[in-house]
């Protein structure tokens, strides 16, 4: 296996902004990619615009399913990458020129290196930087802030379950990367901007209008699955501001409080107290 790059654009009914997507793909600096787009059951012209760029290029690569979702659309995606690492890409966002180039010369420069994603922007009815965080591996447990696009070997995400199907509602991205990043992993921020978020008028109106019975049901799902996880870090000397951003009402708190040890309970009823 090469030093090549598998990009994975699920596509479902994008045919208005896809050709912008592999656009970015193909303009890329290095030339060391595929990119293989999962036809995910879409109902419009999506496929045309999927045949025309393999036509163009033979590293575009189309893989045509059933309408599974984003989870399933990704994770067969990657089972077919040849590459040694991959970028995850939905279909209506954009790379910038270097992302490929650039990171794969930190992966060279560090074996050891897990993950690799840099600065962000917003773009079209939200425009302006995308204010992330440093990358901090207990702060992640708590909140995202790495978006969906970072990249990863492919032989580290073999070593996870991938991407959980049962993220109904969201959430994938972190879940995933819960999975894959461990204490004491080397992750590296480019300091460029190579990740082009489309906010989109209709899904930031459904942003607004989201159940939070639905975000509490994924937050639930997550500390569930990763309870442990949870536990060890809940029991060590954590941040108020880190724990008010996991349990955000007391319905999540009722519900998570379940699972906790007495030490754990105790140490964050008590932070959760001073919170209102």
């Amino acid at each position: 296996m090469n030093e090549m790059t598998s990009i994975i654009v699920p596509c479902y009914n994008q045919e208005k902004y896809l050709a912008e997507t592999l656009d970015s793909v193909i303009s890329q600096t290095s030339g060391a990619w595929e990119c293989i787009i999962v036809n995910d059951g879409s109902t419009d012209n999506s496929e045309a615009i999927i045949d025309t760029y393999c036509a163009k290029d033979s590293r575009f690569i189309k893989l045509n399913q059933k309408n599974q979702g984003l989870a399933a659309s990704r994770n067969n995606g990657i089972k077919e990458a040849k590459g040694k690492y991959i970028l995850p890409l939905d279909g209506d966002d954009k790379i910038g020129l270097q992302y490929i180039e650039l990171a794969q010369k930190e992966f060279i420069k560090n074996p050891n290196l897990k993950l690799v994603y840099c600065k962000a922007e917003f773009f079209d009815a939200k425009n302006g930087p995308w204010e992330l965080r440093k990358y901090d591996y207990d702060a992640l447990l708590f909140a995202n802030h790495i978006f969906c696009s970072g990249i990863f070997k492919k032989e580290d995400y073999q070593k996870t379950s991938g991407y959980d199907l049962n993220m109904t509602f969201g959430y994938e991205d972190w879940e995933f990367w819960i999975q894959l990043l461990k204490k004491g992993d080397d992750v590296v921020q480019l300091d460029s901007v190579q990740f082009f978020y489309r906010q989109r008028e209709n899904s930031m109106i459904k942003s607004l209008h989201e159940s939070k019975a639905q975000q509490n049901q994924m937050e639930w799902y997550i500390f569930n699955k990763h309870r442990r996880l949870y536990e060890e870090i809940l029991d060590s000397d954590f941040s108020l501001a880190e724990i008010q951003n996991v349990f955000q009402t007391r319905q999540t708190f009722k519900k998570i409080k379940k699972t906790f040890t007495y030490k754990t309970l105790y140490k964050v009823e008590r932070a959760i107290r001073s919170l209102f």
